[in-house]
């Protein structure tokens, strides 16, 4: 017999994940504690929603997890034009 399980478990939209990834990107200079980072966000959101963004962003190569934080690694298109435009070509 198929046991289907009622207990759907809540996904973050789409949102509150961008709303998350802004706050670590205008603090990509130092890892910010998952404190820190409720308390930067401009509403609250349940602990367990902000762990599986973590998570996603984790995975998706955007963040790293270090002993003193999270840290936004992800370099977008714009940033490596930036970067490419200031250097010197050898």
């Amino acid at each position: 017999m198929i046991s289907i399980d009622t207990k759907m478990e809540r996904q973050p939209n789409l949102g509150t994940i961008l709303m998350v990834e802004k706050v670590l990107k205008k603090n990509r200079d130092l890892p910010l504690k998952i404190s820190e980072i409720k308390k930067k966000l401009p509403k609250q959101i349940m602990h367990q929603t902000l762990k599986k963004i973590l998570e996603y962003l984790w995975e998706s190569n955007k963040i790293i997890y270090g002993p003193k934080g999270i840290q936004w690694v992800f370099v977008d298109k714009k940033h490596l034009n930036k970067m490419k435009n200031n250097s010197l070509e050898i």
